[in-house]
């Protein structure tokens, strides 16, 4: 009687995931490499250049007008959609040295203010809501363009709970996660540029304490879970890209990249990530925020996201201790 050839098993969950990611634009592909495979710096780099020429970032690039903005000014405000291409660029991992990234950046420094309305403060020097601010001093610490004024003015305008707010300029005293997340990140981008200060990575502390003691979406007061501002989603529901908007899947990836060490507080969180995960191992894009940048990458709500995806295996792999450890298992 003949024997059976054992069936061969399958490729293992997150194996086929991670081929599904690599099989992509090279602005996650190098990414991956980079956070989940564990892959060469060599390799990384040869693979992270092609984000200029190649896919979304060459797409996007391409849409930049000789006046240094994107966007029309009416369906498109130049505000919104100059602001929020670039750091759409910025998350694909445009590379700062490429020649179109500072073809595009010495364009947008030299020709780009905020308007009458800011004194035409060119770009780079923001105007005077910290959600947008936050966002600028990543900017301009990423594609070395720093500004210490901007830093010093977020740095003044943290609030006494250790985060900050928008409406701070019309009596607020209370802290925004929105806003909190977005400073958060120009801080960090900031010293990552700069190298750290006593006085900035103090402020980047109360802030990641501010997100970790309300348990990263819960009311510090009364323990409930905190909802968007507009009552239509909750912060466990992940979108991409994000804009000015907080979830709790941008607020861990935050911590991993400031290389906050997990502890308790992130537990609950990370098991609302863990149960987004779909059957096939993939995330599914479950908000679709209004995009500035007016650039569509991965289709609609309730499809799958390679970003949600990449962001939830490294969140996963920080709180778990593997960080890119190279292993597909």
């Amino acid at each position: 009687m003949a024997t059976k050839t054992p069936r061969q098993a399958g490729p293992a969950p997150r194996e086929s995931v991670v081929q599904w990611l690599l099989d992509s634009d090279p602005s996650i592909r190098w990414q991956v490499m980079r956070d989940v495979v564990g892959e060469s710096e060599e390799m990384i780099a040869r693979v992270r250049e092609r984000v200029a020429t190649e896919g979304w970032g060459s797409k996007l690039l391409d849409r930049q007008r000789s006046d240094g903005n994107w966007g029309d000014g009416s369906s498109c405000p130049q505000w919104q959609s100059t602001l929020g291409t670039f750091v759409l660029l910025r998350e694909l991992g445009l590379d700062p040295a490429s020649e179109r990234a500072r073809s595009a950046v010495g364009l947008l420094r030299d020709q780009v203010t905020w308007g009458p309305e800011f004194g035409d403060s060119p770009f780079f020097e923001g105007e005077v809501e910290p959600c947008i601010n936050g966002r600028v001093l990543s900017l301009g610490a990423y594609f070395g363009q720093p500004s210490g004024r901007l830093l010093e003015r977020l740095l003044g305008e943290q609030l006494l709970d250790g985060g900050w707010n928008c409406e701070a300029e019309r009596g607020s005293v209370r802290s925004s996660f929105h806003t909190t997340i977005c400073v958060l990140e120009g801080l960090l981008e900031y010293e990552r540029a700069n190298g750290a200060t006593a006085r900035v990575t103090d402020a980047r502390l109360r802030g990641e304490a501010y997100l970790l003691e309300r348990r990263m979406f819960r009311r510090l007061s009364t323990g409930e879970v905190i909802k968007d501002r507009n009552g239509d989603h909750d912060w466990t529901q992940f979108a991409f890209p994000t804009a000015w908007h907080y979830d709790v899947l941008r607020g861990l990836d935050y911590l991993r990249a400031a290389d906050v060490e997990p502890d308790e507080r992130v537990a609950e969180v990370i098991g609302h990530v863990e149960e987004r995960r779909n059957l096939d191992g993939r995330w599914p894009l479950a908000v679709t925020h209004r995009d500035p940048a007016e650039f569509d990458m991965e289709g609609g709500a309730g499809e799958p996201s390679r970003w949600n995806t990449l962001r939830a295996l490294r969140v996963l792999d920080w709180y778990s201790g593997r960080r890119g450890t190279g292993s597909p298992s």
